[in-house]
């Protein structure tokens, strides 16, 4: 793999912190600024919309500028938000700081998929999707919880610091590595053109796998603290240890896949997807027992982001014919369409008590919907229309 591709990884990994470490930071930005906490929570939300909405919008802007002028751009906005945002003192800007900093986010991981597979053999794909995709699940394992120790000892502003600081190397190792080129790597096709690949309904059925699987993933992760302390009966010590071998599962998990769907996952990816059916089921039925649960995340990890991780590539080879400069941006619309939609599906069975287990069930549904979904899909990728 080309050294520029784990630079892409690094600066991944500090947009990927930046998008999960409010989790443990809202308390204490909501009495620093004197808001409520479900108003400072409304961060986490303006970050996922503006990650939905960005993708295909800063794509579509710099489809024709050079990948690195415009991974250069998106960096240096989303470097210049977390700044803005650690020396605010008012909420409203705070609050836009999240949304620029989102689709500042959003084009760079829209132009670094695209600019990725652009880098390597037709072959590898699968193998550069998950350098990057590697980025935010180490930001899971260790970006996440160092924000929120940084947090606790050095208040929630650090927290943004230190994100701005691990972008400015990449910022500058961007400038000097990545090539020159189009993110397509090639002619650029018509803006028209490229949408219109969003009329093939099995382009259309990969990009609802992926927003199903995803939404199911990011439905039981940001309720699995709970979960650890009121379902498990295990003390609060627990949680960090249980979030990171998620996370590592996390990690393993992108790793195979990338190789896997370079090989042609055609075959493993339906048994995935039945064993990824299986384990939210077993976890939402297991869950009162310690050693089964803590056993059963790691491989759920795994398993989540493992067919998540293929889903994208399948995304970007199928949308590679007549959208290469937009198949990114469709792919990352995806995940973050499921990454919103999971926590509030999860979120409103809690609300309508049906206690913690909920949202592991609730992710066992969508997983089950995304079965449904695949039975329906084309066996063989439409023609460009």
């Amino acid at each position: 793999m080309p050294f520029a591709l784990y630079l892409l990884g690094l600066a991944v990994f500090a947009q990927g912190t930046s998008e999960f470490m409010l989790a443990g930071l809202v308390p204490d930005i909501a009495r620093d600024l004197g808001v409520s906490v479900p108003t400072a929570g409304t961060l986490t939300s303006a970050f996922a919309v503006g990650m939905v909405v960005g993708a295909p919008a800063a794509a579509l802007l710099g489809r024709r500028r050079p990948s690195r002028q415009s991974l250069l751009v998106f960096l240096a906005v989303f470097l210049t938000a977390h700044v803005v945002g650690a020396l605010t003192s008012d909420f409203s800007v705070l609050l836009a700081t999240r949304v620029v900093a989102a689709l500042a986010n959003a084009g760079f991981l829209a132009v670094g998929l695209t600019a990725a597979t652009g880098m390597v053999a037709p072959d590898a794909k699968g193998r550069a999707t998950a350098v990057l995709l590697g980025g935010t699940t180490l930001a899971c394992v260790a970006g996440v919880p160092a924000g929120a120790v940084l947090g606790q000892l050095l208040g929630w502003r650090s927290a943004f610091w230190a994100v701005a600081l691990v972008s400015a190397p990449a910022l500058v190792a961007i400038a000097r590595s990545v090539p020159r080129g189009p993110a397509a790597g090639g002619p650029v096709p018509g803006a028209g053109t490229e949408l219109r690949a969003l009329r093939r309904p099995g382009l259309l059925s990969v990009l609802a796998l992926a927003a199903l699987v995803n939404g199911a993933t990011f439905c039981t992760f940001i309720y699995l603290a709970p979960l650890v302390t009121e379902v498990c009966g295990l003390g609060p010590g627990w949680v960090p240890g249980v979030l990171a071998l998620f996370g590592a599962g996390a990690f393993a998990g992108v790793t195979a896949a990338g190789r896997l769907a370079d090989r042609g996952a055609g075959p493993v990816l339906p048994l995935a997807g039945a064993a990824l059916l299986a384990g939210w089921t077993a976890l939402a039925l297991a869950a009162g027992r310690p050693g089964m649960a803590v056993t059963l995340v790691p491989v759920l990890g795994l398993l989540a982001f493992g067919v998540g991780s293929t889903l994208v590539t399948r995304v970007l080879y199928e949308a590679a014919a007549d959208a290469p400069s937009l198949g990114g941006a469709f792919a990352t619309s995806a995940l973050n369409v499921g990454a919103a939609l999971g926590p509030v599906l999860g979120g409103a069975a809690l609300d309508g008590g049906l206690g913690h287990r909920s949202p592991v069930w609730v992710s066992a549904l969508l997983v089950a919907g995304a079965g449904l979904v695949a039975r329906c899909r084309p066996r063989r990728p439409e023609q460009p229309v």
